[in-house]
C-alpha cells in the first residue's frame, strides 16, 4: 500500500462534501470517488481508519464505513488485511491527466456553487459596481472609431500600461508603459511568474497563512514551500530574512493588507526586505491586489521602491477594488524579468480583451471616487462582522485588520476543517485555515471574508454560532497550540 493520509488532510481534500441531496454516506463516497479518478488521490494511498475520519468530518463512524463499503463494492477502494483501505489501482486518473495537489483542488473548490447557502469562502466583491458599467459603455463608444487596430496588443493596451505605470509613478515608484505587463487577472500574473522561475524541488518562501490560489500554483509547479509566520504587524522579517538568504527560486508576500489577515507591513520592513532582496539578487513578488483596500491613508509603497528592489516584481489587478468579471491585471517589472514574461504571455493568448482594457484604462484614470466608496464599506462591513463575532462567539479571537477584505479567526478549541462540514449543513460555507497555511498550523483558523451586506453577515455569524454550539456539544476534534499568529 502507498503512503497514507492523514484523516485531517483528506478531511481538507474533501471540501464541502456534505453539500447536495441525499444520504450523508453517499455523498462522502461521491467525493473520495471524484478525488480518486481526477488522481488527487493517487492509486494505492492509504485512507484513514473509519473512527478518526468520522471525527473530522464530526460524522458519525457508521457513515464513513457505509461510504468505503460503497467504493469498496465499486472497486474504488480495496481492503488488505492488516493494512486498511486504500485506493484501487484502476481509480487513476486517465493517462495524461495528472494529479491535482491539494492546495490546488481546495483552491478551486472555493468556486463551487452552493445554492441554499451562504457562500464565505472566495474573497471577492458580489457584484460589478457602477463606474464599471459607464467605463464599458465608454469602451463600446471607442471601438466604434477604432481602425487601423487589429486588436491583437500581447503585451497589453498601451494606454491602459501607460495608467498603471502612472499610478506606480505617483506612488513613488518611476515606471514606464514598457515595464508593465498586462494580464488576465493577478492569477494569471502570479502563474507566468512561477511557470518562468520556478522549477520542480526548488524552493520558494511564502507567509503563512497566504492567499490559497498562490498555493496551488506553487503545487502544480512542485515546488517546495518554506513557510514563515505572520502576524498582526505581516510577516515576522528576521525569520523572512533568513529563508531569503538561503537563496529561494521566488519569495511571495502580500504586504499590503495581507489575505487572510488584513495587516499591513511597515516603511522600516519594507525597507529591510527590499535591501536583502538586492543584496542577494533575489526574484521577490509583491502582490498588491488589495493595495487600494486599506481603511485609513493612501496606499503604502511598492515593496520595488525601496532602495535594492530592482528585482522585485509587484502585480496588481482590478478584481477586488472593482470586481472580479473585469479579468484585468498587471505586472511591474524590469528587465530581464519582463522581456520572459512578456514572451510568455503573447505565446499563451496573443493579448487580452481590448474592451475590458479600455474600461480598466477609464477606471484607473480617475478612480478615486471608486476608491472612496469601497474603502467606506469595507470597514463599515469590518466593523459589523467584527461586532457580531464579538456578540454571538465571545470566546473566538481575531485581531482588527487595517484593511483588506477579510479576518483571520481563530476557533478557541477544534479543527476548522471539521467545524466546516458542519457548518455547511447548517446553510453557511466556510474556509478552513489549512487551505492557506503551508506545512501545517492552520488547523484552528478560518478566513471570514466581510464582503457581503450586512444583514448578510448577520444570517451568516448567527448560522456559524449555531453551527458551534452543535459542534462544541458534540466534542469535536482538538488541535494542540496554534502555530501560526498568536492574537
Amino acid at each position: 500500500m502507498g503512503d497514507p493520509i492523514s484523516a485531517g488532510d483528506l478531511s481538507s481534500l474533501l471540501g464541502r462534501w456534505a453539500a447536495g441531496r441525499g444520504p450523508l454516506y453517499s455523498l462522502l463516497a461521491a467525493r473520495i470517488r471524484s478525488l480518486a479518478g481526477e488522481g488527487t488521490l493517487a492509486p494505492g494511498t492509504g485512507l484513514p481508519a473509519e473512527r478518526p475520519l468520522a471525527a473530522h468530518l464530526n460524522v458519525g463512524r457508521g457513515t464513513v464505513v457505509r461510504a468505503y463499503d460503497l467504493l469498496r463494492e465499486e472497486g474504488v477502494l480495496v481492503r488488505r488485511r492488516g493494512s486498511g483501505t486504500a485506493v484501487a489501482p484502476r481509480a487513476a486518473a486517465e493517462p495524461g491527466a495528472g494529479g491535482v495537489p491539494r492546495y490546488g483542488t481546495a483552491f478551486l473548490g472555493m468556486f463551487e456553487p452552493l445554492p441554499g447557502a451562504l457562500v464565505l469562502t472566495c474573497a471577492a466583491p458580489d457584484s460589478p459596481p457602477p463606474e464599471l458599467g459607464a467605463a464599458y459603455r465608454e469602451a463600446v463608444v471607442r471601438l466604434a472609431g477604432f481602425s487601423d487596430d487589429i486588436g491583437y496588443h500581447p503585451a497589453g493596451l498601451p494606454e491602459l500600461r501607460e495608467a498603471v505605470a502612472d499610478r506606480f509613478t505617483a506612488r513613488g515608484l518611476p515606471t514606464s508603459p514598457d515595464e508593465v505587463l498586462v494580464t488576465t487577472g493577478a492569477q494569471q500574473a502570479l502563474d507566468l511568474l512561477v511557470g518562468r522561475h520556478v522549477l520542480p524541488g526548488d524552493t520558494v518562501v511564502a507567509e503563512r497563512p497566504t492567499y490559497p490560489g498562490a498555493l496551488a500554483l506553487f503545487g502544480e509547479a512542485a515546488a517546495e514551500v518554506r513557510a514563515v509566520d505572520t502576524g498582526p504587524g505581516g510577516v515576522d522579517v528576521p525569520a523572512l530574512l533568513a529563508a531569503m538568504a538561503d537563496g529561494p527560486a521566488l519569495t511571495y508576500l502580500v504586504p499590503s493588507f495581507h489575505n487572510p489577515t488584513g495587516a499591513v507591513l511597515a516603511p522600516l520592513d519594507r525597507r529591510r526586505i527590499a535591501a536583502a532582496a538586492g543584496a542577494h539578487g533575489l526574484l521577490v513578488v509583491d502582490d498588491e491586489t488589495l493595495v487600494d483596500l486599506g481603511f485609513e491613508g493612501p496606499p503604502p509603497r511598492p515593496l520595488a521602491s525601496y532602495p535594492g528592489g530592482e528585482r522585485i516584481v509587484t502585480v496588481g489587478s482590478l478584481s477586488k477594488l472593482a470586481w472580479g468579471g473585469l479579468r484585468v491585471g498587471w505586472i511591474r517589472a524590469r528587465p530581464p524579468v519582463m522581456d520572459r514574461l512578456r514572451r510568455a504571455k503573447a505565446l499563451s493568448d496573443i493579448g487580452g480583451d481590448v474592451a475590458s482594457q479600455l474600461a480598466a484604462a477609464s477606471l484607473l484614470r480617475d478612480p478615486d471616487a471608486l476608491v472612496r466608496r469601497r474603502r467606506e464599506e469595507l470597514r463599515a462591513r469590518h466593523d459589523r462582522l467584527a461586532a457580531g463575532l464579538d456578540r454571538e462567539l465571545p470566546d473566538w479571537r481575531y485581531t482588527p485588520a487595517a484593511g483588506g477584505q477579510t479576518l483571520w479567526v481563530r476557533m478557541p478549541h477544534g479543527d476548522s476543517a471539521s467545524f466546516a462540514q458542519v457548518a455547511l449543513r447548517r446553510g453557511v460555507a466556510l474556509l478552513p485555515g489549512a487551505a492557506l497555511c503551508p506545512g501545517g498550523g492552520g488547523e484552528a483558523w478560518l478566513r471570514l471574508p466581510f464582503l457581503a451586506p450586512e444583514e448578510t453577515l448577520d444570517a451568516a455569524v448567527r448560522r456559524i454560532a449555531e453551527a458551534w454550539e452543535h459542534y462544541r456539544i458534540a466534542g469535536g476534534p482538538r488541535t494542540g497550540p496554534p502555530r501560526v499568529m498568536a492574537v
